[in-house]
C-alpha cells in the first residue's frame, strides 16, 4: 500500500511538474519576446510579470525592472507604459508617460509581434524534438478507411437514430479520400472534417460530402451529420479500419485451445472481414452459442481456427484473447507539424465564427481544462506534453494577433489606424475598449472554465468505472 501511494505521489509530482514547466513556459517564451524586442529597441520596461493580480513576490533587478510573479495564471504580461495603457489587467504605471521619449509606429509593431514570433520559435524547437525522437502512430490512427459502420447512433436527448453513415450507404472497407473537398491523410484528419465542418443541405440538414475508394472506383457521397455524444459534436457513425494482432493469449483458455498464438493477425470471423475492434465484438457477441471459424494470418500463412460455442462473453477478453494494433514512430518535420497546427487552429476560428457551423465557446479549453489536457499529457509520457505544447504555442501566437483589443493583434490595430490617419487615437477611446474586451475575455474564460470543470468531472466519474477490458483493446474512435 505504501509502495503505491509513493508511487502515485511521484507520478503526479512530476504530472505538476511537467505541467509548470511546460504551461508556465509558454507564457514566459511568449512575454520575453516582447520583452527582449522592447529592450532591443530602447522602450521603457516597468515590469515582467508571470500572471496577472498581486504578486506572490516580486523583485527590481539592476535593469530597473520589477520580476514578477502573480497570483492568477491566466497568462502574464509585459508593462510597457509607451506602447499601451492596460491598466485594468497590468496595474497603473508609476512612470511619467510624457517625460519619456515616444517610440515609432515600428518599434510598436516590433514588440507587439515579438510575442507570438517567440511562441511560433518555441514551438518550432519542440517539434524539432519530435522530429529526432518520433511521434507514435497505431494504425487506428495512421488509417483513412473504414472499420466499421454503426447501426445505431445516440443523440444527446437519448433517443436512438439510424446512423447517418448507415443512411448514406458507407461501407466497411471505403477508403475516404476527402470530406468536402479537403483531402485527409489519418483518421484524426476525418473526426476534425466532420467535427469543425459547417455543411448543411437546401433542406436544412447538416451535410458532409465523402469521397471515396470503393472497389478501384473514386465517387462522391452526400453524408448528414448528426450532433451526438456528451458533448454534442457532428458524428456520422464509423470508426477507422485497421489490423487487429493478438496481444496475449491466457494459458488454458479458450483462445489458448482453439490454437491462438501471439502477434497473429485478425484476418475474418465468420467469413465477415474483420477492421475494427467494434466489429470483432459484435461478431463475437453475435456467434456464440456456436461455434465460429476465425481466420489469422501468422508468418505469412492463412491459419483457420475454430473457437467453440461458448457462453455470451461478459468481457472482451472472458475467452482469453487479449488484441492490439500496431504502432511505429513516424518523424514528422517541425515545418510539417507547424503547418497542421496553424491549419487546426484557424479551422477552428473559422468555425467558431461560422454560423452554420455547431463549434462554439464551450467546445474550447480555458486555463482549466488546458492544465487538464497537460496534466493527462504528462501522465502518458513526455511525447504527449511536447505535442500538445506545440498545439498550445501556435494557438497563442495566433490567438494573440487577432485584431481585438487588449491582445496585441488590438494594439497592432491601434497602432496602424493611428497611423494611417496622422495622429494616434485617443488614449481615452482606446482606454474604453480595451476595458470593455477585458471584461468580455474575462467572461469568456469564466464561461469556458464551467464547461471544463464539468468535463474534469465527467472524466474522473468515468475513470472511476471499472473498465471491461484491458487498456491493450482499441476503443473505437468517435467520428
Amino acid at each position: 500500500m505504501t509502495s503505491d501511494f509513493l508511487t502515485t505521489l511521484l507520478a503526479n509530482a512530476w504530472s505538476i511538474l511537467l505541467v509548470a514547466l511546460f504551461f508556465g513556459g509558454s507564457i514566459f517564451v511568449h512575454e520575453l519576446g516582447h520583452f527582449l524586442a522592447a529592450r532591443w529597441r530602447g522602450a521603457k520596461v516597468e515590469r515582467f510579470s508571470i500572471g496577472f493580480g498581486p504578486a506572490i513576490f516580486s523583485w527590481h533587478g539592476r535593469d530597473g525592472v520589477e520580476y514578477r510573479l502573480a497570483w492568477f495564471p491566466l497568462g502574464g504580461y509585459v508593462l510597457l507604459p509607451q506602447l499601451a495603457d492596460l491598466g485594468p489587467i497590468e496595474g497603473q504605471s508609476e512612470v511619467d508617460v510624457e517625460k519619456l521619449p515616444p517610440v515609432s509606429y515600428s518599434t510598436k509593431m516590433i514588440v507587439f509581434v515579438a510575442g507570438a514570433c517567440f511562441n511560433v520559435l518555441f514551438a518550432f524547437a519542440l517539434a524539432s524534438i519530435i522530429w529526432v525522437i518520433g511521434q507514435p502512430e497505431s494504425s487506428e490512427t495512421a488509417s483513412t478507411s473504414i472499420g466499421y459502420v454503426s447501426q445505431k447512433i445516440e443523440l444527446p436527448s437519448g433517443v436512438k437514430v439510424t446512423s447517418p453513415a448507415m443512411e448514406a450507404g458507407l461501407r466497411v472497407g471505403d477508403v475516404i479520400k476527402a470530406i468536402d473537398g479537403r483531402p485527409v491523410e489519418k483518421f484524426f484528419d476525418i473526426y476534425v472534417q466532420i467535427g469543425l465542418g459547417s455543411g448543411m443541405s437546401p433542406d436544412g440538414r447538416r451535410q458532409a460530402v465523402f469521397t471515396l475508394q470503393r472497389e478501384g472506383k473514386i465517387f462522391d457521397v452526400i453524408v448528414h451529420p448528426q450532433l451526438a455524444g456528451e458533448e454534442s459534436e457532428r458524428r456520422v457513425g464509423i470508426a477507422p479500419g485497421y489490423q487487429l494482432s493478438v496481444f496475449q493469449v491466457a494459458p488454458g483458455s479458450i483462445a489458448a485451445k482453439a490454437g491462438f498464438h501471439p502477434d497473429d493477425l485478425i484476418l475474418s470471423l465468420d467469413g465477415q472481414p474483420v477492421m475494427s475492434f467494434q466489429t470483432w465484438q459484435d461478431l463475437l457477441e453475435l456467434s456464440a452459442k456456436r461455434p465460429v471459424v476465425v481466420r489469422v494470418q501468422r508468418a505469412g500463412t492463412e491459419v483457420a481456427l475454430t473457437l467453440p460455442a461458448r457462453a455470451p462473453a461478459k468481457s472482451v477478453t472472458a475467452f482469453g484473447l487479449a488484441l492490439t494494433t500496431g504502432y511505429t514512430l513516424i518523424h514528422p518535420t517541425p515545418f510539417a507539424q507547424i503547418r497542421d497546427q496553424v491549419l487546426m487552429s484557424y479551422r477552428t476560428i473559422w468555425s467558431l465564427i461560422n454560423p452554420h457551423s455547431d463549434i462554439g465557446l464551450s467546445k474550447l479549453s480555458g486555463p482549466v481544462g488546458i492544465v487538464r489536457i497537460f496534466h493527462s499529457a504528462a501522465e502518458a509520457g513526455i511525447r504527449p506534453v511536447l505535442m500538445f505544447t506545440i498545439l498550445l504555442n501556435i494557438s497563442l501566437a495566433i490567438f494573440n494577433l487577432l485584431p481585438l483589443p487588449v491582445l496585441d493583434g488590438g494594439q497592432m490595430m491601434f497602432a496602424t489606424i493611428g497611423r494611417l490617419r496622422g495622429r494616434a487615437l485617443s488614449v481615452n477611446f482606446i482606454m474604453a475598449a480595451n476595458g470593455v474586451f477585458i471584461l468580455l475575455l474575462l467572461t469568456m474564460v469564466v464561461y469556458i472554465s464551467v464547461f471544463d470543470v464539468r468535463r474534469m468531472n465527467r472524466d474522473r466519474a468515468e475513470s472511476a468505472t471499472p473498465a471491461s477490458a484491458p487498456a491493450t483493446n482499441p476503443a473505437p474512435a468517435k467520428p
